[in-house]
């Protein structure tokens, strides 16, 4: 053991929590659900991407269950050797249908769709231009290219035009622009539709991250890409099952040629193991329970309507949310720390986000609503949240 190493990291730690940028994970003693065990105490769960609460669905379990029973544990290997089974393309095809375009591929995470995607599809001499607020596994994905990297303001159209103006000059061989469909820190929506015009106007790709879309926008939850009704039209829409789908995974949904390249060429595709039989039968079902009823999309949003006007009469700055992402800002890092543990003792469990998941002076709490809270479990977190942002100085 290297004792120069172990002290040195030891002194960054404690730089860390003396800022209070140290993270402490607590620990979940049983299933992701509206009322939840966490270090052995009951909550209400106010910080999970658990949007339809169906990661402790019935559906979801049996079918997990069933597909342990038929196919075992595992998949054995990498899905270009011996790790595809007819689940993971049955999950596949009906990812395409779900979204509207001609066919997916199914990734271990999403993270490793945009850090795997990324590089695969931008070589040197392209260009790519980003979001400023995109998600950090499209920044890892984007440091791996050797392409051109530009940065346009966040959700500003005029700096993405003036941008794309300069790029046209340089008659890069491909340039792709990629934004989130929701930004997972404030909760705000991209605007697709104007993104989509300007790639018309000067021939450019887009590949949109719909992780926090996934469920909560469009028709029966179908994204961001529904909620403009620009199926088809986008050439690369990435989603994950880790959040509204209750499950894990991630894809790409695009063409039949994107894909077949992208499993030629994605390095985090070809070298990670398949995800077992459990998993991908979960999240066929996911699917299939969101196309067949949008009952718990509605719900979804009740819950969130009503969260978010109930605050905003008490006071709380709610930041630019759009979406059931509902930050509330403290600004100070100590402040939303503390703002946290509170809650914690009350029987609320909201976590603080702080540097560097945000600027520095950008610290709030994220409270996450699900579909699956009662009004019973929403008045609850209401009121304590009251208490405690009255106790810290936060409203009055």
């Amino acid at each position: 053991m290297n004792e120069k190493l172990q002290a040195e990291l030891k002194s960054e730690l404690e730089a860390l929590d003396a800022q209070s940028l140290l993270w402490n994970p607590r620990t979940l003693n049983g299933p992701s659900a509206a009322q939840a065990q966490v270090d052995g105490k009951k909550v209400v769960m106010l910080c999970s991407n658990n949007y339809l609460g169906l990661a402790n669905h019935k559906l979801l379990k049996k079918a997990a269950i069933a597909a342990i029973k038929q196919y075992g544990a595992g998949s054995g290997s990498v899905r270009p050797i011996a790790g595809t089974m007819d689940l993971h393309l049955k999950l596949e095809e009906l990812i395409a249908k779900f979204k509207g375009v001609e066919d997916s591929l199914y990734y271990n995470s999403g993270f490793t769709a945009n850090s795997g995607a990324l590089p695969a599809l931008l070589r040197e001499g392209d260009i790519v231009i980003s979001d400023e607020l995109n998600h950090g596994s499209i920044i890892d994905g984007l440091r791996l290219t050797k392409s051109e990297r530009q940065i346009y303001k966040h959700c500003d159209m005029l700096d993405l035009e003036a941008k794309l103006k300069e790029i046209k000059a340089k008659n890069p061989k491909r340039v792709l622009i990629v934004t989130d469909g929701v930004f997972s820190m404030d909760g705000d929506v991209a605007p697709l539709d104007k993104i989509y015009q300007l790639a018309q106007s000067y021939d450019c790709a887009v590949y949109v991250d719909d992780a926090h879309g996934d469920g909560v926008l469009g028709e029966h939850g179908k994204g961001i890409v529904a909620h403009y009704h620009l199926e088809g039209k986008i050439d690369f829409e990435m989603g994950t099952f880790s959040k509204a789908f209750g499950t894990m995974g991630g894809y790409v949904a695009t063409t039949k040629t994107a894909k077949q390249y992208l499993l030629n060429k994605s390095r985090t595709w070809l070298l990670t193991g398949a995800h077992g039989p459990a998993n991908v039968a979960a999240s066929i079902a996911a699917i299939e329970l969101l196309m067949a009823s949008d009952k718990l999309v509605k719900k979804l949003w009740r819950n969130t309507k009503y969260f978010k006007k109930s605050l905003g009469k008490l006071g709380f700055d709610l930041g630019k949310s759009e979406t059931p992402i509902t930050p509330i800002m403290t600004y100070d890092s100590g402040k939303a720390r503390e703002f946290s543990k509170k809650l914690f003792d009350e029987g609320v469990y909201a976590l603080p986000i702080v540097f560097p998941m945000v600027a520095k002076d950008k610290a709030r709490i994220r409270t996450m609503i699900n579909a699956d809270h009662s009004k019973e479990d929403l008045d609850f977190a209401i009121g304590k949240i009251e208490k405690v942002g009255k106790e810290i100085g936060l409203v009055k």
